[in-house]
């Protein structure tokens, strides 16, 4: 299966969960997610707003880390620190992002990269929406050496994807049911 059908599968999938097991399905996503070595010694943590369905990441935000949400500016993401008392307004995609004017983060002052992921496979192996947005971030030098970890519901988990040359593993996954990261070989 090419990526775009098991795009179109996989958030159809995400799409047709209920409100009830959505919300059960992200609470218990959280609770894995607390547990990862990754999240516990991460002290700024870029993160996402939930859209189509992602897993909800808001029982999170009340924790000791400072988070930085993404905005997105042309073909780029340009992630601002972000308090949950603070507004946000739909960006590009209907997406909530922080205020053009809200401080920048710099890769330098991040520890931990949630990335929302449609699906994963068993090597750390992300599918997106197709546009690439976190594919140009990940690849890019002064990004590269951040922790990463992909967010997304079990069933999401596939054992391979296609992989396409500028394809960027992601050093762990995290879903409701289970945590991997990757070992230093």
């Amino acid at each position: 299966m090419d990526k775009r059908q098991l795009r179109k599968q996989l958030l159809i999938a995400r799409e047709s969960l209920s409100l009830e097991d959505w919300k059960t399905k992200s609470d218990r996503l959280c609770q894995t997610l607390k547990q990862a070595p990754l999240f516990q010694h991460a002290q700024t943590i870029l993160a996402y707003w939930s859209h189509r369905r992602e897993a909800d990441l808001s029982v999170l935000w009340g924790e000791r880390q400072v988070w930085g949400l993404p905005r997105t500016v042309g073909k780029s993401l340009s992630w601002h620190v972000w308090k949950p008392s603070e507004p946000l307004q739909a960006g590009k995609y209907g997406i909530f992002e922080p205020h053009p004017d809200s401080p920048v983060l710099q890769p330098q002052d991040v520890d931990l990269i949630l990335v929302p992921a449609v699906g994963c496979d068993r090597q750390g192996y992300r599918l997106g929406y197709g546009g690439g947005y976190y594919d140009r971030l990940l690849s890019s030098e002064d990004w590269q050496s951040i922790p990463t970890m992909g967010i997304l519901f079990d069933f999401a988990w596939v054992e391979q994807l296609p992989v396409d040359h500028w394809d960027i593993a992601l050093k762990g996954v995290c879903s409701d049911r289970r945590f991997w990261q990757k070992t230093d070989s």
